[in-house]
């Protein structure tokens, strides 16, 4: 697979496979570190509440393009080979998870700023969107459509 970014379906895409591939490119060699973040689905919310589970939805296409924006201008800084953003739909349980982010460069000072960067680029800029289930301190089960732009 050579897709740089994107938005996929649950269960189509694993680190281990997006890793593999990444070190099968050309320009590997120039590589003498590999960032990665993993967002997983938190059993809390800020207010205590528990999370039961989370959807996933995203307007594809634009999603797209802005994560292959954002990893094609992070890629252009000093230092950087790679940059991979994979945000995941669907219904998801606590602990899975929702997005892979890989960044590879040829020295760690390089990779972790932006890594960095490209978290919180795709949280404010991707147009992805999030329903939490959750049971409040009373016992309440509720839903609720969040944006990826108020969470963290």
């Amino acid at each position: 697979m050579s897709v740089k970014a994107g938005v996929h379906e649950k269960g189509l895409l694993f680190i281990s496979n997006l890793l593999e591939n990444m070190k099968k490119k050309p320009d590997f060699h120039k590589v003498g570190a590999i960032a990665m973040f993993i967002g997983v689905v938190r059993g809390k919310t800020r207010e205590g509440e528990t999370v039961k589970g989370l959807e996933l939805e995203a307007y594809k296409e634009k999603a797209d393009e802005v994560l292959e924006n954002i990893c094609r201008e992070l890629q252009a800084k000093e230092g950087i080979v790679d940059v991979q953003i994979h945000h995941f739909t669907g219904k998801f349980h606590v602990s899975e998870d929702l997005v892979y982010v890989l960044i590879a460069g040829s020295h760690r000072s390089h990779v972790f700023p932006v890594l960095e960067e490209a978290v919180e680029r795709y949280k404010k800029e991707a147009p992805i969107f999030k329903k939490e289930t959750v049971t409040d301190k009373k016992g309440t089960v509720k839903s609720y459509w969040t944006s990826e732009k108020k969470t963290e």
